[in-house]
């Protein structure tokens, strides 16, 4: 069954009853599986004014208190992990197998918090007078808006809890409404943790007026947001204009780099498999395929048989290796830039549209031939396309690479040390992964540059956004 949602604000799950509504529907059959209340102007109010209220108490906490409530959303975590993701692939559509690995990474996430937590260190600076004592304190920055995606929604909405918790912060956070189940049973993580009332705040609703709201108030120090470009620029925008903090982690184009050295059918064939995962809907999905022309015929033919093998169906279903797109916009987008690459001369070898049926289902797509010109080649995709094209040397891939505005993720394959080398040194993304992917662990940074965003979390910089710099002197 899929779960009763809610609202959570001071430690309290809120109800529809009073409140405008949002269906929620299963995008692989339309059906409806529930219903959303949306937060009024006073609940947002209400929510900020409670985190305000609990940050003075948890900016002072210990960080053994802090740590021994994020290692039991952990434990939580795991032992909810079948429940929480059958409710994701119900309103999101990815296959259960990635909904439970979503949440299991959701749950090391809250451990490596739980750890580094209790590593906030500051520093003692030597002084010029012996009489002066000199030192550098972290803390906490102070409540935090955040807004997490639709696409990875358990894993990206603890990201940005985990640390803004973890450093002392209080939060108030807009999950996605179109796949909400798995940020209501987050709350529901927390608070069953024994996290004081106020510390974490769930509201759904509009997101232009949600946000608009929460950015503005004098409450809100700090604002975390992962989503697209345009939408995170906007933001961005917002946030400096009241002189806030902010983290984006925004929207990319990953370029794979395949040279003729590799292990063509082996990368073929991970890439392939990474393509479809979450039918291609994220951010750090390969998107621009760029092989050496020795290689290329062999790639493209290994990848393409691959592409076809996949079995596309709904999430539940035990074969299903993709599931449905989220909702029909996402349909639109993605036929739109197969119809602009055919218009440029591309070749589709494999899918090209729509499957049958009432949800919404784009066959995995292969095309080839296109000029760089395509769209497909400089707007990220979000969904199961595959746009392969030919380079002859390293520079002319690296120009070609680097020339959109993105910087998130990248892949490249090469049993050369000084091709390996020479490539991650000149790649403009904040992520270099070598004929694998070794990404999204949660001891390792995950943010980008350019466009792609501001900030990373994971890793030992996770806090880092989280806390201000404080220097004290005295004699």
């Amino acid at each position: 069954m899929y779960p009763s949602l809610s609202l959570y604000i001071n430690g309290r799950f809120l109800s529809a009853e009073g409140r405008e509504v949002q269906t929620i529907r299963d995008p692989a059959t339309q059906e409806a599986l529930g219903e959303l209340p949306w937060a009024t102007r006073e609940d947002l109010d209400v929510a900020l004014q409670a985190a305000d209220h609990a940050f003075q108490t948890w900016r002072c906490s210990s960080p053994m208190e802090r740590s021994a409530v994020l290692r039991r959303v952990g434990e939580l975590a795991r032992e909810r992990a079948n429940d929480i993701a059958r409710a994701i692939t119900q309103d999101n559509g990815k296959p259960l197998a990635e909904a439970v690995a979503e949440v299991l990474n959701s749950a090391e996430h809250a451990e490596w918090a739980a750890e580094e937590c209790r590593r906030i260190y500051g520093r003692v600076v030597p002084p010029r007078n012996p009489l002066v004592r000199q030192w550098v304190v972290r803390e906490p920055v102070g409540v935090c808006a955040a807004f997490s995606p639709w696409n990875f929604p358990m894993g990206q909405a603890m990201k940005k809890v985990v640390a803004a918790i973890g450093a002392g912060c209080t939060v108030v956070l807009k999950g996605p409404e179109e796949s909400p189940s798995a940020v209501d049973a987050l709350a529901r993580l927390f608070h069953d943790a024994g996290l004081p009332p106020g510390v974490l705040n769930v509201v759904w609703g509009v997101p232009s007026t949600i946000s608009k709201h929460l950015i503005e108030s004098p409450i809100v120090r700090k604002v975390s947001f992962t989503g697209s470009v345009p939408v995170g620029k906007h933001l961005a925008a917002m946030a400096g204009a009241h002189m806030k903090r902010v983290s984006m982690e925004l929207g990319g184009h990953s370029p794979v780099l395949v040279f003729d050295d590799a292990d063509v059918e082996q990368a073929a064939t991970l890439l392939a498999r990474f393509k479809v995962r979450n039918a291609g809907q994220v951010c750090v999905s390969p998107s621009r395929f760029y092989v050496q022309s020795r290689v290329y015929d062999r790639f493209v033919s290994a990848f393409t048989e691959v592409i076809n093998s996949v079995t596309v169906g709904h999430g539940l279903q035990p074969e299903s290796q993709m599931g449905p797109l989220v909702h029909a916009r996402r349909l639109e987008a993605v036929q739109s830039l197969v119809d602009d690459a055919r218009r440029q001369g591309g070749e589709v070898l494999s899918g090209g549209g729509r499957l049958p049926g009432a949800g919404h289902f784009f066959a995995p797509t292969v095309i080839t031939g296109l000029p760089d010109t395509a769209r497909v080649m400089n707007e990220e995709p979000f969904g199961p396309l595959a746009p392969i094209t030919r380079f002859t040397d390293l520079e002319e891939v690296l120009r070609r690479a680097n020339s959109v505005p993105f910087g998130l993720a990248s892949y490249v394959f090469t049993h050369s040390i000084q091709t390996s080398t020479r490539v991650a040194n000149g790649l403009e993304a904040g992520m270099v992964n070598i004929n694998h992917f070794g990404m999204a662990h949660p001891e390792l940074p995950f943010g980008g540059i350019k466009d792609s965003g501001i900030g990373s979390e994971g890793g030992t910089e996770l806090f880092d956004g989280y806390l201000a710099t404080k220097m004290i002197t005295q004699i």
